[in-house]
């Protein structure tokens, strides 16, 4: 699974809308929707906000493993 398709899974299962994850996270709306489509990559900042909203390490959010 990519970062991006990631995303999307973490969103669907919290039954949440893009606009509900960017307004926690401190991004746009169309920012956001950037990285669920794989067009751009999240800063550092914005990947430990990520991280923290869905309570993963950051491992774990990049779908990296050992």
């Amino acid at each position: 699974m990519t970062f991006s398709e990631h995303l999307l899974y973490l969103r669907e299962k919290r039954g949440l809308k893009q606009t509900d994850v960017a307004t926690a996270i401190g991004v746009t709306e169309r920012g956001y929707r950037n990285y669920e489509r794989g067009l751009r990559e999240p800063t550092l900042s914005t990947l430990i906000a990520l991280a923290d909203f869905y309570g993963l390490s950051l491992d774990e959010l990049v779908c990296r493993e050992r």
